[in-house]
């Protein structure tokens, strides 16, 4: 009787010690952090600083400043991101960011050279610019706990610009596509059970040259804050600077945007 009763309470208590080892050990993540897929979108309203130039001919182009020669300012960009999350320290990310900007009838104050062709003081143009980006990455959290995580971001940016110059004497337009690779650091930390705040951060410069037909740096800077209402659902708000400079042969473009946007988030 006493050898059984000693077996039974070595039993209870090891299953009462298994008991409270697993819930010791037992994960509690952050409101949001139990994801596969994410998927945001939202809207940027960037402060522009944009300049192309497009030889032609031979001749020298004029580096045409968007804000001073064309009157373009503010308007609202949209976004699209995707998180895939195969595990827990692992994620590959798309970014897609569609930029455009329109002018129509606007009236030159100064002689403009484009692909090789003269747009004299005065002369009404229209110009249609896209600048679309597309992000393709991978993250590895070398850093992860239940309320944040720091990593290292590993991507390709590939960027298509295409501009189009039109008046009452001719048309023309320019088009580059270039892709350029950059790594970064990402982290982010929970000061509420559902309140973050986080960046993420990319660069990477092509080493260039007077003879050489390509060069292009990158910079990327993404700070915000997440209020998640559950784990399925959210909404991110921050600040974000993107600096682009490419050359592509003979075209040569630059483009700093800087400003607030917001983001609604899904997750599954």
């Amino acid at each position: 009787m006493t050898r059984r009763f000693t077996l039974l309470l070595t039993l209870a208590a090891s299953l009462v010690a298994g008991t409270a080892h697993a819930q010791f050990n037992r994960r509690d993540p952050a409101t949001g952090e139990t994801y596969r897929v994410e998927f945001a979108y939202g809207w940027w309203r960037p402060e522009p600083t944009i300049g192309i130039a497009s030889e032609g001919l031979g001749i020298p182009p004029t580096l045409i400043d968007f804000e001073t020669d064309l009157g373009i300012g503010k308007q609202r960009v949209r976004e699209f991101r995707l998180v895939l999350r195969p595990g827990r320290k692992h994620k590959l990310k798309l970014d897609y960011l569609p930029i455009s900007y329109k002018v129509e009838g606007h009236i030159l104050s100064r002689t403009i050279i484009f692909n090789g062709q003269s747009y004299l003081v005065g002369l009404p143009v229209n110009v249609k610019a896209d600048f679309t980006t597309l992000k393709i990455g991978y993250e590895y959290d070398f850093i992860y706990k239940d309320r944040g995580y720091l990593g290292f971001v590993l991507d390709t940016k590939v960027t298509r610009a295409k501009v189009d110059f039109e008046s009452p004497i001719n048309d023309e337009f320019a088009e580059a596509t270039a892709p350029i690779p950059t790594i970064g650091v990402a982290g982010r930390a929970y000061v509420a059970r559902n309140v973050a705040v986080g960046g993420e951060m990319t660069f990477f410069k092509l080493p260039g040259g007077e003879d050489r037909d390509y060069d292009g740096s990158y910079y990327d800077y993404d700070f915000y804050a997440t209020i998640n209402f559950n784990n399925n659902a959210g909404v991110t708000g921050g600040w974000r600077k993107l600096d682009l400079d490419y050359t592509v042969k003979e075209d040569f473009g630059t483009l700093d945007m800087r400003g607030l946007y917001v983001l609604g988030v899904v997750r599954f």
